[in-house]
């Protein structure tokens, strides 16, 4: 499975394509929209400013391409942080910007109860909402290493995972052939590579599945 690492010039984009590299699989690290039509499945890491991010992917014309794989193609496409942000309709970070509307949804800053800081950065545990495919690998109540300053807010159909924050914080979401983490699997030592494979899992089943409707 060619697993593409989308390069959009935010971000640790090299710490996700070592993690996919650890594990055994053809990651490649490029922001060639050819390059994303070419691949079984596409990784959208980020770090930084909601609208440094969007206006990164419609200038590197990125943004359109990966829409019609998502949608159309329904290539199997993993957020990570930043880039499970992109995947919402909208940001109030900076102001107002559109996101790419893959998973319904707004991200609003964090409120915490007094006492707590934001960012909300260290450690910790997550609820499973739905295990398949990011959590089929994980413990029920596993922990994963946070650093952001918004979060997600979307229906209760997508959450595939939450964890508290002074309240309930989104921590993965799920539609369709579209996934992300709020967290940093790659920062996330063991967990982080568990749910990559469970990713990965789920991508070769998926490349089968259409291989085998291909062939009817």
């Amino acid at each position: 499975m060619k697993v593409l690492i989308i390069d959009y010039g935010v971000g640790n984009h090299k710490s996700v394509a070592n993690a996919f590299k650890f594990l055994g699989y053809d990651a490649t690290l490029s922001n060639d929209p050819q390059a994303l039509i070419d691949a079984d499945a596409c990784v959208l890491p980020g770090v930084g400013a909601f609208g440094e991010a969007v206006g990164n992917l419609k200038r590197l014309g990125l943004a359109d391409v990966l829409l019609q794989q998502a949608v159309h193609a329904r290539k199997p496409l993993l957020g990570i942080c930043l880039g499970m942000q992109l995947l919402a309709d909208s940001s109030e970070e900076g102001g107002h910007f559109e996101g790419l509307g893959l998973i319904p949804g707004r991200v609003v800053k964090i409120n915490p109860k007094p006492g707590l800081l934001v960012p909300h950065v260290g450690w910790n545990d997550i609820h499973v909402h739905i295990k398949a495919p990011l959590f089929s690998m994980v413990a029920p109540q596993a922990n994963f290493f946070f650093d952001h300053s918004y979060h997600f807010v979307c229906d209760r159909a997508y959450v595939a995972a939450t964890c508290t924050y002074g309240g309930e914080v989104v921590a993965a979401v799920q539609s369709g052939n579209v996934f992300a983490a709020q967290f940093h699997p790659e920062k996330s030592q063991n967990n982080g590579l568990k749910l990559f494979r469970g990713f990965m899992r789920h991508v070769a089943q998926s490349h089968q599945a259409r291989k085998q409707v291909a062939s009817c």
